[in-house]
């Protein structure tokens, strides 16, 4: 397992994509696949199937994960 610059809890940045310049916390780290989830950041819309909780089905709006060459470390304002 190779050992990434940032890890769960983290403030990060968002360096590439459409959510560039937007910030936020790291909620998990996929190792395997190289990504990161960051919270409030890459929403994806998931349509779960009927089930006790939802009778009807639902759509379910959720963070999706982006590649971890695509953030860094939030410098701390405090710090300086």
């Amino acid at each position: 397992m190779s050992k990434f610059h940032v890890k769960k809890g983290d403030d990060v940045v968002v360096l590439a994509g459409k959510e560039k310049g937007k910030s936020g916390k790291v909620i998990a780290v996929l190792s395997k696949k190289s990504r990161v989830v960051v919270e409030g950041l890459q929403m994806i819309k998931k349509h779960t199937r009927k089930s006790q909780q939802n009778p009807n089905g639902a759509i379910v709006e959720r963070e999706g994960s982006m590649h971890i060459s695509n953030v860094k470390k939030a410098e701390a304002a405090a710090a300086k």
